[in-house]
């Protein structure tokens, strides 16, 4: 296999909840891409037995390893414990309800370029719900993500997102463990924090939106739940949000402890 389609020093990590097809139909898009990984871990959190079931069956036709919990922990106890099962150099972190698009292939080829030439970047991020307010070009379609407590708006802090990305082996040892037994929501936000504090460095895809497809279908929807105040288009209620925000994000970016 090319150089191109066998990446030996990259895991792919999956944490999966209850979403089955959503899970087959992101395997199934890598293999059609032809990218083989050094290793596929598929960390569950606590899915129905007729769903781990399931899974053990997708086992004859993918090669991966399931880890597995009794009972739902949460979105920071499935990553953590799919992250202590890797032990390759880099991790390719992906949520079931992703899959990637063709464009996917080169882009990660370049990622992966870039971080073995600069080992102060830590994560390589290919998916957003917006774009990383500022942003210095590299190459390849890739910036570097610049952050500044004195830069415009509340958007610079989001440096880290649980969105697809690559990162380094060590990130947790340098970020720490993602913090369990509160809602995923929160998970993310306090990584976010302490990406920020502990000087994280990343690089961010320009055109975020062609490499991966989040699909939640009516018979697999999001198990992600949230306040329908976060996301209102409100006139009066967005103010008020990000003045919120924006007091909130610069107080835990200088006191809150991680």
């Amino acid at each position: 296999m090319s150089d191109q389609n066998y990446f030996p020093d990259v895991t792919l990590l999956i944490t999966h909840y209850n979403r089955c097809s959503s899970l087959e139909r992101l395997l199934t898009t890598f293999r059609d891409l032809k990218m083989q990984f050094k290793e596929i871990i598929v960390s569950d959190d606590g899915s129905k037995e007729e769903n781990i079931n399931k899974i053990k069956n997708l086992q004859s036709s993918f090669t991966f390893t399931l880890i597995t919990t009794p009972q739902n922990k949460g979105l920071g106890n499935n990553i953590n414990k799919g992250l202590q099962k890797t032990d390759s150099p880099l991790i390719l972190y992906v949520q079931e309800d992703f899959y990637p698009q063709p464009e996917f292939k080169k882009a990660f080829n370049d990622a992966l370029s870039i971080l073995k030439e600069r080992d102060d970047l830590d994560i390589a991020r290919f998916y957003a719900y917006f774009k990383y307010p500022f942003l210095k070009p590299i190459r390849d379609g890739f910036s570097e993500m610049n952050f500044g407590l004195w830069k415009k708006g509340y958007r610079k802090f989001y440096m880290y997102s649980d969105h697809p990305h690559l990162r380094r082996n060590n990130f947790t040892e340098k970020f720490g463990k993602y913090h369990e037994g509160i809602k995923g929501d929160a998970t993310e936000y306090n990584m976010m924090m302490s990406f920020l504090q502990k000087k994280g460095k990343g690089i961010f895809y320009d055109n975020f939106k062609q490499l991966f497809t989040q699909y939640n279908p009516q018979d697999e929807p999001s198990t992600m739940t949230r306040d329908k105040l976060r996301n209102s288009e409100n006139l009066f209620i967005s103010l008020i949000r990000d003045l919120y925000r924006h007091l909130k994000f610069n107080m835990d970016y200088h006191f809150k402890k991680l």
